[in-house]
């Protein structure tokens, strides 16, 4: 009996015993934070095994803070710990504080499914979410805002030296900075000129674009671009102003100013042209082609009176038989297989396995797993373990998106007379109810 006690205490104590999903979240330089700084929240979570369902990071608030999270993949992780194996998944959130002062983040809960001997379990993992401190802004007057390696550009549509009066001309002015976000960058304020109107279009955001320097290293910036027209109705020279666009500097660690120089509109009087004086036709009366000509239209046009009233009246009934052709023609089972293989060859692996689920249903199958074993296809089961390993436990294996591919065909009637939900309510040669007696 004391034997029995110590073996269940020694597994109750073992590490594979008290495996259980943790979570942990760390800053990434947390020193010399400023109002308007990004910072990068990063949150771990780990289970024993592999994932059976992503986790669900959620949004929290924070006072005189803006929080997102990151549009960025989330990134897989493999550990051992104790003898124990972890899947892990990282994500990033963004908190851009206001104003300077002492900003403790809160706890949140993730919930998650992980694998537990084989069967999925449901669980909540809780993370306490680390502090950090910002420092009063150099200038405290000014529009918090802080980025690297920003640059300010402009162009425009025409050359502003050969304007003429009335003319308009489109002025766009680009911002692009990195570690950022577009909707954080400050519009820019172009200033009034005496005599040009000025017209601003709503400005274009964008996040995540793509910027290669003189190497082969590509970067991701944010960009912030405004449109503006101006127009003017009287001759002579106007001058843009320059443009001031003040940042801070996370890099260098400094308030910053970057400049557009000054434009000169030169407008010149817009060129007349000569009339040309009306001249009167004598009226005659009109022929006899003439007037077979106008019965001839008039009687298209009866014609297409008369059908357009009775497409008017059928609207309904010949936008359906429409909207049925179009759909047939494009779900036609050729058309999805090439649009299956062309997300298998260039979608990333969570699309291709919405399309496989999709496939699989339409086959009449309810899970891909059913479809794969209704298939018996040695090369396509094992593409799709290894697709659904990486999505749910680790990326230790490489997809091969070729063998994927060709390895799916189009049914074939005997396959499809093969599969079967239900079996026959009515036995049959092929299919007895009983099996047949033994002599």
């Amino acid at each position: 009996m004391r034997l029995l006690g110590i073996l269940i205490a020694f597994l109750a104590c073992s590490p594979v015993f008290a495996a259980e999903p943790f979570g942990r979240a760390s800053i990434e330089g947390a020193d010399g934070i400023v109002p308007g700084q990004q910072v990068h929240v990063v949150v771990d979570v780990f289970v024993p095994d592999f994932f059976t369902s992503p986790p669900q990071f959620p949004l929290f608030e924070v006072p005189d803070a803006m929080v997102t999270l990151s549009s960025e993949r989330a990134v897989n992780m493999l550990q051992t710990i104790d003898g124990v194996q972890y899947s892990g998944i990282r994500r990033n959130y963004s908190v851009v504080p206001e104003k300077a002062g002492f900003f403790p983040l809160p706890k949140i809960g993730i919930e998650l499914g992980f694998s537990v001997d084989g069967n999925p379990v449901k669980a909540q993992v809780t993370v306490a979410l680390p502090t950090f401190d910002v420092a009063t802004a150099a200038d405290p007057t000014a529009a918090p805002f802080a980025a690297r390696s920003l640059t300010i550009a402009q162009s425009f549509d025409r050359d502003p030296a050969t304007l003429r009066a009335g003319d308009a001309i489109v002025r766009t002015i680009v911002v692009s900075a990195e570690d950022t976000q577009a909707m954080l960058m400050p519009p820019v304020v172009p200033g009034d000129v005496a005599g040009v109107a000025r017209y601003v279009k709503a400005p274009v955001l964008a996040d995540g674009v793509e910027q290669r320097g003189a190497g082969r290293n590509v970067g991701t910036q944010s960009v912030r671009s405004e449109t503006i027209v101006y127009t003017t109705a009287s001759e002579g020279s106007f001058s843009l102003p320059a443009i001031s666009y003040p940042w801070f500097d996370v890099d260098a660690h400094e308030s910053a100013t970057a400049t557009l120089p000054a434009v000169t509109l030169l407008v010149a009087t817009a060129a007349t042209t000569k009339r040309i004086s009306p001249t009167l036709e004598d009226k005659q009366a009109p022929s006899s082609g003439a007037s077979k000509g106008i019965l001839t239209v008039l009687l298209l046009g009866a014609i297409d009176l008369a059908i357009a009233l009775f497409a008017w009246r059928r609207f309904g009934d010949i936008r359906a038989a429409v909207d049925g052709f179009r759909g047939r023609r494009r779900n036609n089972p050729k058309r999805r297989l090439r649009r299956l293989r062309t997300v298998i060859g260039v979608g990333p692996e969570d699309a291709i396995y919405r399309a496989l689920q999709d496939w699989s249903r339409r086959l009449g199958h309810r899970t891909v797993a059913a479809w794969v074993a209704a298939e018996q296809n040695p090369r396509l089961a094992a593409q799709v373990a290894i697709l659904e390993r990486r999505l749910f436990r680790s990326r230790d294996a490489q997809l091969d998106r070729t063998a994927l591919a060709s390895a799916i065909n189009l049914p074939t009637m005997k396959s499809m007379e093969r599969k079967g939900s239900l079996p026959d309510l009515n036995p049959s040669a092929e299919r007895p109810l009983l099996p047949p007696l033994l002599p």
